[in-house]
């Protein structure tokens, strides 16, 4: 009995967190069903894991930001730019899509808090006064009040600033993301117990009918990922290439995409995409800048994430919003994109930051990420496909159209 703790924790450690995920949002909804008395005290683990979230989100943006620009390598080859165009038009073009299909599917949510207090902006002009100001808050209020406007503006401020301070300064920015990242993996990994309470506590109080209106968020957001992986991404590769774009797309979302299905995280699939990049024939000198900064900016899946939750959010609060304004969410949902963390559930933590374009509180858009991680057993794990097997397929498409090939015996099945 005494190493019965021990065995426990060996077993979290080889069962991944999308099992035990599943595992907590199935017990919350049979506690739920069984025992709704209970579930409303148990609704106390998921009120304490989205504080945690609240918490730690707007230091990781201002680190990971910071540290992102500050230790910057310069010099890199001017051939790698022809692929960042393809990363940021692939990653506004999933906005795009994602604005589209809300606006035809629109979601309502399940949000517990008062909103009496929102005051919805008039248009675009109020969102651009607001914005405004939220860039120029006190660095500290911004931390404080989860500002994330005001985070980002300090955080791309003192990080271009760093570029010229001395090494040891640059190293503790990098050395203070990964502390945070660290606590962030720290925070996510008690997110089947968050789940659990969450499920309880929003099924004892608005039932199992809540569960539908998941399902048509989470088809909303699956189906604008595959039109964009499947139609738009195609399309890119053509006006690149100028030929059939498919046979390089199966491969791609085959070789890369089922990878990092499973593992969920764009970092963990860098070797494996580099790998389907030697087999492609591209130049090593090519692949090996542009697809580890892919799996930090090139992030079409999670501005899909992004802009569809904001909308959901935007739409059970009765707030109307105009074109111009869906499109500078666009914009801003690709800009943020490009800061999601490589933790499970990053690009969820950068919600808040989308929903203050619409006077939605931090806390309510806080509920906006709980919802989101747990429909994220298949939304993350489809967003981190689609992620990465982009920056194989831009990296491709980008290197066939210059020339910027060798020719290989496997490149013939492509």
């Amino acid at each position: 009995m005494s190493d019965l703790p021990t065995r426990f924790f060996r077993f979290l450690n080889r069962t991944s967190l999308v099992v035990q995920i599943i595992v907590g949002l199935v017990a919350g909804c049979v506690v739920a069903l069984l025992f709704p008395a209970a579930a409303q005290s148990l609704s106390l683990l998921g009120d304490l894991f989205v504080q945690a979230l609240k918490s730690v989100a707007p230091v990781l943006v201002f680190a990971l930001v910071t540290a992102s620009l500050a230790n910057h390598q310069r010099g890199q080859p001017t051939h790698v730019r022809p692929i960042l165009l393809l990363y940021a038009l692939g990653t506004l073009s999933a906005a795009v899509v994602a604005v589209v299909a809300s606006f035809l599917f629109p979601t309502g949510l399940e949000l517990v808090s008062d909103t009496a207090d929102i005051t919805p902006p008039s248009g675009v002009a109020a969102v651009l006064k607001t914005l405004l100001f939220n860039v120029v808050d006190n660095p500290v209020r911004a931390l404080i009040d989860g500002n994330y406007i005001g985070i980002l503006a300090w955080a791309i401020g003192l990080g271009f600033a760093f570029r010229h301070a001395g090494e040891g300064t640059r190293q503790l920015t990098a050395d203070l993301s990964a502390g945070v990242s660290l606590i962030v993996k720290v925070v996510i990994r008690f997110a089947p117990l968050g789940v659990f309470g969450l499920v309880t506590g929003t099924l004892a109080q608005s039932g199992f009918t809540v569960l539908l209106g998941y399902l048509q968020l989470l088809l909303v957001l699956v189906g604008s990922m595959l039109f964009l992986a499947l139609v738009i991404n195609p399309l890119i590769v053509y006006w690149q290439i100028r030929r059939n774009p498919y046979p390089l797309v199966f491969t791609c979302l085959r070789e890369s995409g089922i990878t990092a299905f499973f593992t969920r995280s764009s970092a963990a699939n860098i070797p494996v995409n580099m790998q389907l990049c030697q087999r492609l024939g591209l130049h090593k000198e090519t692949y090996s800048v542009s697809i580890p900064l892919g799996a930090t900016i090139n992030m079409g899946g999670a501005a899909i994430t992004i802009t569809v939750l904001t909308l959901a959010a935007v739409h059970t609060l009765g707030i109307q919003v105009d074109v111009p304004t869906a499109i500078l969410l666009s914009l801003l949902a690709a800009v943020c994109a490009c800061g999601a963390s490589g933790v499970a559930g990053g690009s969820l933590l950068l919600i808040p930051l989308a929903c203050s374009l619409f006077g939605i509180s931090n806390d309510l858009a806080m509920q906006v990420v709980a919802v989101g991680f747990i429909i994220g057993v298949v939304q993350d794990s489809v967003e981190t496909a689609l992620n990465s097997s982009t920056d194989v397929l831009f990296t491709a498409a980008s290197c066939i159209a210059h020339g910027d090939t060798v020719e290989v015996e496997d490149q013939q099945s492509v």
